[in-house]
């Protein structure tokens, strides 16, 4: 079982999705089941933000002066040991919504294809998956379409 720990640090988001942890919460539950951590617990944090903030981020922790669209960060077990075998922290998750909500008439329906898509695509990174050589791009991708058409119903 998945949770996800939604934050929020731009009040746009809110505009867009008014229950944001419900609506996460919901998408991982379409996960595939190969996807869904089914005899343990797992979670991460989600957290909502936007261009400068990420930007900073992106500074800060991938040495990129620039903002993007998501950031993922695995976590590395061996920084604390003191975690119970039950439960699996998986890392962190940051989208920027300036990145989202491009262009500014998209629908609330495409909003959330597309925050969906993207969300896919950092939990796949939190899960080990990457996208700098072909094979792999292909792989992650692959994986991306699987779950997004596994959770299409929740668009409708």
């Amino acid at each position: 079982m998945i949770k996800v720990n939604v934050l929020t640090e731009d009040k746009s988001w809110s505009k867009k999705i008014k229950k944001k942890e419900i609506f996460f919460n919901e998408v991982c539950k379409k996960f595939p089941r190969k996807f869904q951590f089914l005899k343990r617990k797992a979670y991460f944090t989600l957290l909502l933000s936007n261009n400068r903030k990420i930007k900073r981020l992106n500074k800060k922790f991938r040495n990129k002066d620039k903002h993007t669209d998501i950031l993922s960060f695995p976590f590395d077990p061996s920084e604390n040991k003191s975690r119970s075998f039950d439960d699996i922290y998986l890392g962190d998750i940051i989208v920027s919504f300036n990145y989202i909500d491009k262009p500014k008439n998209l629908t609330l329906k495409k909003f959330k294809e597309k925050t969906i898509k993207i969300f896919i695509h950092g939990f796949l990174h939190l899960l080990g998956y990457d996208h700098i050589k072909n094979k792999d791009y292909k792989k992650m991708l692959c994986a991306e379409e699987n779950i997004f058409n596994s959770i299409k119903i929740l668009l409708n």
